[in-house]
């Protein structure tokens, strides 16, 4: 009975811990106050209105949301073939190729974006947009290979062969066969690069420039000159969209078990 009880309070505290914060910005969002504070000083939805209303959070919105989407759509065209890869063969170095590809995630994202810097930005004169395009696509390519290589492990490959037996080529059997019965993974692999991408600072920080940014980093821009609730109110709007995005496609698909 005791242990149950202690299990009770440590489940409690961590839930606090970890949902604490998000309370906090949602609460402040609301605030009547000019200033960011918690708890809040009346209510007011003034700073909802005004994160709309400022021109910078919408354009590096639409620069996120571009970006995050061919982003993810390229880092799947490339990972999808490389799963399939790795999941149904075995070749000499198979281990290496695989700690190859999970280097973007392992490897801490400062030290990517500085390396992409150096690369794209000071070696090849690459425009911002086009560097930021491609660092995303590298940093999502290894969720995107581990996501659909999940997938690929839950089906099995006697199906595959089973058409193949039959005169169907890899190719055919793959689009005919495999591509429909995991679909939830690649949806789970897309939403999962897609928030990831959305998201980043790491990378962005290092390859946005003049007149280019996503908008985490207009966020941190706009925090350096003004510190009322507006911030709260744009990462409540973002976290919430994010909610039911994984929710939506969780009751559709039942992803989370790729994730």
């Amino acid at each position: 009975m005791k242990n149950s009880k202690l299990l009770i309070i440590i489940l409690v505290i961590m839930f606090i811990f970890l949902l604490g914060p998000f309370l906090v910005i949602l609460l402040s969002s609301f605030s009547g106050d000019a200033t960011m504070k918690f708890p809040p000083q009346g209510f007011s939805l003034q700073w909802y209105t005004k994160v709309f209303n400022i021109k910078m959070f919408r354009e590096t919105f639409f620069i996120s949301l571009k970006t995050g989407l061919a982003a993810t759509a390229t880092a799947l065209i490339l990972g999808i073939p490389v799963a399939y890869s790795t999941v149904r063969y075995q070749y000499r170095g198979k281990a290496a190729l695989e700690l190859f590809f999970s280097s973007p995630a392992i490897v801490p994202g400062l030290v990517v974006g500085f390396a992409l810097l150096r690369f794209f930005i000071f070696l090849t004169n690459m425009p911002i947009m086009m560097g930021l395009y491609i660092g995303h696509t590298a940093i999502l390519f290894p969720y995107t290979v581990r996501v659909v290589s999940a997938s690929l492990r839950n089906f099995d490959p006697a199906i595959e062969e089973a058409a193949i037996s039959l005169g169907s080529s890899r190719l055919m059997s793959f689009f005919s066969v495999v591509f429909p019965n995991i679909r939830s993974g690649l949806a789970a692999a897309f939403i999962l690069a897609f928030i990831t991408s959305f998201n980043n600072v790491p990378i962005s920080l290092f390859l946005t420039g003049p007149g280019v940014a996503t908008l985490p980093i207009q966020m941190l821009i706009y925090m350096e000159y003004y510190f009322d609730p507006t911030i709260s109110a744009l990462s409540s709007i973002i976290i919430i969209l994010t909610i039911l995005i994984v929710q939506t496609a969780e009751k559709l698909l039942g992803i989370t078990k790729y994730m």
